[in-house]
């Protein structure tokens, strides 16, 4: 049997945002790894070995699914998300140019998924609509000092900014300082957007402006969308719609 390495993303969290394809090859596993709380949410079935471990065990776990697809097996390593952003596949490719030889004969594929911040835009509205970055706020593999450049530079650039990993028990003080470059370096009136457990049942959205921001606002469930100079907001008895529009003037 020949095995595989395909690297899934699970999309945000509800089932139905999960692409056709991925939903495929975890049909063809026969064996799953990844993260504790992504491996459970596939469904056990005969045939299929489920491999969950820790959140910190990235290289550990690519190397784990190397060494089982060069066993025979065909794995899927599950990410939230698209595994491409911040997520798994870049832990495989790692392990592949740092590992032993074979490792590069692996058949691997990456399987694309709904991110976090695209589903945060589409429930708000369209605040990503024109450029926009992306930005991890966790220092777990990085140093704070690049992190609050980054933030300084799409500010001034005029980017919308989307903040994965903003505020957990163990570093809150990551996303005060963000706030605090952000503060430094946009209007006070700059529109954000704290999406929460988007696509999922505990969904919630809650739209402030910078000034009006509170550190607790954000956890590890939230996606940040902070808009450009250009977002809007329109107000409507149905609820608000936070967009950015797709021109900017002379």
């Amino acid at each position: 049997m020949t095995g595989w390495v395909k690297i899934v993303g699970l999309g945000p969290g509800a089932d139905s945002l999960i692409a056709p394809e991925a939903t495929s090859v975890i049909a063809q596993a026969t064996d799953v790894v990844g993260y504790i709380p992504y491996v459970r949410r596939i469904a056990p079935r005969d045939g299929l070995t489920l491999h969950e471990s820790d959140n910190r065990v990235e290289l550990d776990r690519a190397a784990h699914a190397l060494t089982m697809a060069l066993d025979g097996k065909r794995v899927a390593v599950v990410s939230s998300g698209d595994p491409g952003v911040f997520a798994m596949a870049s832990a495989v490719f790692e392990a592949v140019d740092d590992g032993p030889s074979q490792w590069r004969d692996v058949d691997i594929q990456v399987i694309p998924g709904i991110t976090a911040c695209l589903a945060a835009s589409a429930a708000a509205g369209a605040p990503l609509g024109h450029d926009f970055c992306t930005i991890n706020l966790s220092d777990n593999l990085k140093p704070a000092a690049l992190i609050e450049k980054r933030i300084r530079l799409a500010a001034e650039g005029d980017f919308a900014m989307a903040f994965y990993n903003p505020r957990s028990k163990a570093r809150p003080e990551g996303f005060e300082r963000a706030l605090n470059v952000l503060r430094d370096t946009c209007e006070p009136d700059r529109l954000v957007i704290f999406a929460r457990a988007v696509s999922t049942p505990e969904q919630s959205l809650k739209i402030v402006r910078l000034a009006d921001v509170i550190e607790s606002m954000a956890d590890m469930r939230t996606v940040v969308l902070v808009g450009s100079s250009m977002t809007r907001v329109i107000d409507r008895d149905k609820g608000p719609i936070v967009y950015t529009p797709r021109s900017v003037p002379e």
